[in-house]
């Protein structure tokens, strides 16, 4: 149980690069005093290509850029409507190493889906959450200098089908669903303040989460 205290962001609808970029400059630039964050979102469309990622699981994006980027994995989709948390989190001050950060970051999703009455489950070798079989949530994660960008796509209420030009995170044939598929979703910035009580509490930060109201919100767009 950390005592860590976590600065919580909602920045709205952003483009994605920029997004990125402002990550990696984050983590570039923290030391061992900056306290931990964690931003969240959604974005406009767009398809991105973890570091392992083959060309050829992008089947037909159309006019949806891809865009190579640095985290884990293969393909996956963004676009509006579905929730993207990305914690900024120093390991080494947490005690945690990457897979238990994976771990913690999939039941954070399973809490939060079961508030729905969603039975999210894990499977071995492909990290992400699923439902009967279809990935409703994509973890993504980087690690330099002992601290973690990128994160967790969650679907909420979006349209899936641009998941359909690609080989989801390189699995050919892979389903995709969404909250919406089961329940009526809230909108995204009430959802992200149901995911940000989750995570605290599973990742044990002392302070209490902020209701919707209270995250402070990005006025302008990153760029």
């Amino acid at each position: 149980m950390t005592t860590q205290s976590l600065s919580a962001l909602w920045l709205g609808r952003q483009p994605y690069e920029p997004v990125w970029r402002a990550m990696q400059a984050l983590t570039d630039a923290r030391d061992a005093a900056t306290p931990d964050q964690i931003w969240l979102l959604d974005h406009d469309p767009v398809f991105t290509l973890g570091q392992a990622g083959k060309p050829e699981h992008v089947l037909a994006p159309g006019e949806i850029p891809v865009i190579p980027v640095d985290r884990g994995g293969q393909v996956t989709y963004h676009g509006p409507g579905q929730l993207v948390a990305y914690p900024l989190l120093d390991l080494r001050r947490l005690g945690l190493g990457v897979r238990e950060l994976v771990n913690r970051l999939e039941q954070v999703g399973i809490d939060l889906l079961a508030e729905f009455g969603i039975p999210a489950e894990r499977r071995a070798g492909a990290p992400g959450l699923y439902v009967a079989g279809r990935k409703i949530l994509a973890i993504g994660i980087r690690v330099r200098r002992g601290c973690t960008f990128h994160g967790i796509a969650l679907n909420a209420d979006m349209d899936l089908e641009p998941f359909s030009r690609i080989n989801p995170c390189g699995y050919r044939g892979l389903e995709v669903t969404r909250i919406a598929d089961f329940a009526p979703c809230p909108p995204l910035p009430a959802l992200a303040s149901r995911y940000l009580c989750c995570f605290a509490a599973t990742f044990g930060f002392a302070n209490s989460p902020p209701t919707a109201s209270e995250l402070p919100q990005l006025a302008t767009r990153v760029d």
